[in-house]
């Protein structure tokens, strides 16, 4: 309360008022008397600290997509060279991710501009990390693509024996696979992702940043074709 009071403070107090040398007793009690004569400006001090931090958290996703596009750790799905990027943050125990999948097939089926950058952000359980790592993994042998979706689309919860399984439909080298998991580039992506989830304040998957827009939840494909163009006209 101490603090939203403050920004109030900040946020409805003329720089005159500001600028005189006064104690912060004395600026509440002004400030709370514009508000007893005033209560409208409250809603309108919300606004701008509102305007504000989504303008703080756009120049914090920009910073992001600027810091993915030159990390080696992420993998890329669409147009490595689109003129949209799209980075979403997943796991592959997670319902509205896999909700968000087909969407996401179907905006790369229609729309050749777009880049989507992953990023493995295993939250939910000791099958999601070790889904993560499996994927991560299998850029190694040039399966990350097929990995994912085969993880995304599959039925039930991501386990090692599920993980294992997909690995043998797909051809691959289950030994090379599981010694793959471990490396440090695949430390590295998942460190990251922590990072970075946690500075551009996400709690839960999935999470997207399309452009410089940041959007911490599911969207349905209308919501996500509006940001897309959005940060193409931008």
């Amino acid at each position: 309360m101490r603090a939203l009071l403050g920004s109030l403070i900040l946020a409805i107090m003329p720089f005159s008022v500001l600028s005189h040398d006064l104690s912060e007793a004395e600026m509440k009690a002004i400030a709370l008397q514009a508000i007893r004569e005033n209560p409208e400006i409250v809603m309108e001090a919300v606004a701008i600290l509102e305007q504000r931090e989504r303008a703080q958290q756009a120049q914090g996703a920009s910073l992001v997509v600027a810091e993915l596009q030159k990390s080696t750790t992420s993998p890329v799905i669409g147009n490595p060279d689109g003129d949209v990027t799209i980075v979403e943050f997943f796991d592959y125990n997670c319902g509205f991710c896999r909700r968000s999948g087909p969407i996401l097939q179907d905006i790369l089926g229609e729309d050749s501009g777009v880049k989507v950058i992953m990023r493995e952000w295993p939250i939910l359980g000791e099958g999601s990390v070790y889904a993560a790592r499996a994927a991560l993994a299998a850029r190694n042998q040039g399966k990350y693509e097929e990995f994912h979706w085969g993880l995304m689309n599959g039925g039930g919860r991501a386990t090692p024996a599920t993980v294992r399984q997909l690995a043998k439909e797909l051809d691959m080298d289950v030994e090379k696979l599981l010694a793959d998991m471990n490396s440090p580039a695949v430390d590295a992506h998942i460190d990251e992702s922590n990072q970075m989830a946690r500075s551009l304040g996400f709690t839960g998957t999935p999470a997207f940043i399309i452009g410089d827009q940041v959007n911490p939840g599911y969207m349905e494909k209308a919501q996500m074709d509006q940001m897309i163009a959005a940060a193409r006209e931008g």
